[in-house]
């Protein structure tokens, strides 16, 4: 959950209450918490509780089959990677939300090149009967399991009570490594639109308290935007060696937003500034620049000799207007910086565009040519993917805009075809050579822009070129006593290593609060520009249920799509929460 808040907000630990919504929202809602019962309901036929991982492939392919899916080979290798170790309930809803279910009319299809004797005809009638048996079979069978799982999920009060899935984080003082993850996209030549267990403790049906509190607790915590501090740039610090580097937050089609992830070389101990902003690229007169308002953070994490584990250092909590910053000393090694954003600034667009705008037409040679409007925009976009800033583009900068836009690397032998065909200077494409690269792919679409429009859209561009799903940003690192390196590594989602950054850094900065009532559970609080940040630590032995109720809160994202729900905080854990206004209701299971 996360926000950016405006003013004043509060936390309450309360009474949940239901205010009133317009029938439409309730439909919302309605359907979101049947989607949600329907996963918990699968994952339970498998797993003991919702807290217990997903630990094979075989595992992930058999929950599939009991949500109603028909998963391939293919498919299951695609969620389940050589870098993959586990995958909690999230991660399964998440997956379940990408795989629908299979039609009748989808598997007729599939099944529709069925020649068992190799002679290139089969009987119709005889084909039709098996491919409609085969169908109702399956249609049948997927419908039965989802049913007897839901069945078995009402008849257990104490599985009914697990509505929701956890975003619960096991407290830990390392932080596993990043891994690499292409960006989950469809290839560029397709349509744009594709990409935790049964408990045995008894819950109450209904919100009560266990022995550790009261029966009827309320406490209040009023947090307010935090005070901006102009620190973090002195003049002194700009003749410090300097490295920097671009990147870029993109929102996916889930509502998940992926970014650059940075090695940092720092080669002897000094001090440092890291400062983390939005790029402010060319601004169209009389149209407002939506990236420059997203917030941005950035985590320091050392990586130790084994690199097994990252420890958390430090992460930008100073400000200066739109750019945040830290300074302290480092010493010699390799850190990692993981940028994060709250997502309340950058989310879906809700309102129509009506205005396509024309990206290549035909001069009067009868030739194809860029509008002016989509060469300026390509050029918007070659500033944004070259991350060192040089003004040209090598194959590792290539390569992050090819997986973002067509999911595919460029190999060595095609950017040698590249180097014959482009402009180039040692051996980086030019800003040149990237027009004309766009130029003939057009060309190649006899004029068809079809493959154009995957690419601005998988870029966060809307049909009028508006960049209104993506925020562009810099980093720039100044150390004072040595020449430092910035990497980008990967291009991914903000993975549960960030998660319990955050979550570590809320812990060690922000206010804490015991709850009235509940000794065992603690709510930090902590504060920096417009951003409030909420962490809930359990303490105890037990699990807590926390009941969230954001109907009355602004600009506040939950990641179950809902403003009512609940979660489970797993035994000595932490869960992050990122709030404006927040009602909850948190009691023990007994």
């Amino acid at each position: 959950m996360a926000s950016s808040p405006e003013d004043n907000a509060s936390l309450s630990v309360q009474k949940v209450t239901h205010s009133e919504s317009s029938q439409a929202k309730k439909s919302q809602h309605a359907e979101e918490a049947i989607f949600y019962m329907n996963c918990r309901a699968a994952y339970l036929t498998v797993l003991k509780s919702s807290l217990e991982n997903i630990k094979s492939k075989e595992q992930l392919s058999l929950v599939l089959q009991q949500a109603g899916r028909n998963p391939s080979q293919k498919t299951v290798n695609r969620y389940w990677t050589s870098q993959t170790t586990t995958l909690n309930f999230d991660d399964f809803c998440t997956i379940l939300k990408k795989e629908k279910p299979a039609t009748k009319t989808e598997l007729l299809k599939a099944f529709g090149k069925i020649d068992t004797d190799n002679t290139g005809y089969i009987l119709h009638d005889e084909l039709y009967k098996i491919l409609t048996t085969f169908c109702e079979l399956y249609m049948t069978t997927s419908e039965q399991c989802c049913k007897t799982a839901r069945d078995k999920l009402e008849v257990d009060s104490r599985l009914r009570q697990q509505q929701f899935g956890s975003q619960a984080e096991t407290s830990s003082e390392g932080i596993t490594s990043p891994v690499s993850k292409p960006s989950p996209r469809i290839s560029r030549k397709t349509d744009h639109k594709q990409a935790p267990t049964k408990g045995d403790n008894k819950t109450p049906s209904r919100p009560s308290s266990a022995q550790s509190c009261k029966e009827s607790t309320s406490a209040t915590i009023s947090v307010g935007a935090g005070s901006s501090r102009n620190t973090i740039e002195p003049d002194t610090m700009k003749e410090w060696p300097c490295a920097q580097s671009k990147g870029c937050f993109y929102l996916e089609d889930n509502g998940e937003i992926i970014s650059h992830k940075y090695k940092l070389h720092l080669p002897q101990r000094s001090t440092v500034c890291i400062t983390i902003k939005p790029l402010n690229i060319r601004q169209v007169e009389g149209k407002p620049c939506h990236w420059l308002s997203v917030d941005t953070v950035l985590y320091i994490l050392k990586e130790n000799e084994t690199q097994e584990n990252l420890q958390l250092v430090s992460f930008t909590d100073q400000q200066n207007k739109e750019t945040f910053g830290w300074r302290g000393e480092l010493g010699s090694g390799i850190y990692w910086l993981l940028p994060f954003t709250t997502g309340c600034r950058l989310k879906k667009a809700k309102a129509q565009i009506t205005r396509e705008a024309k990206l290549v037409y035909r001069g009067e040679d009868g030739e194809l040519a860029l509008t002016k409007e989509f060469r300026a925009t390509l050029l918007d976009i070659f500033e944004t993917i070259d991350l060192d800033g040089n003004g040209l583009l090598s194959l590792e900068e290539y390569n992050f805009f090819e997986l973002r836009t067509s999911g595919e690397k460029c190999d060595e032998e095609a950017w040698a075809v590249c180097k014959e065909n482009f402009d180039m200077k040692k051996n980086e494409l030019t800003r040149q050579g990237f027009m004309d690269l766009n130029l003939m792919e057009a060309n190649d679409r006899e004029g068809d822009p079809t493959d154009l429009w995957v690419t601005l859209l998988s870029l966060g561009y809307n049909k009028a070129l508006e960049m209104t799903e993506a925020c562009p940003f810099v980093i720039d690192i100044y150390a004072e006593k040595c020449k430092p390196r910035i990497k980008a590594m990967y291009l991914e989602a903000g993975s549960w290593q960030l998660n319990r950054a955050v979550c570590k850094s809320v812990v060690n900065k922000g206010e804490a609060k015991v709850v009235d009532g509940c000794e065992n559970v603690t709510v930090y609080t902590y504060k920096v520009g417009r951003r409030i940040t909420s962490v809930i630590e359990n303490k105890s032995e037990n699990k807590v249920i926390i009941h969230v109720n954001n109907e009355q809160s602004k600009n506040c994202l939950s990641n179950r799509g809902l403003t009512v729900f609940a979660v489970e905080v797993a035994p000595k854990s932490t869960m992050m929460l990122n709030v404006h206004q927040l009602t909850l209701v948190i009691f023990l299971s007994t």
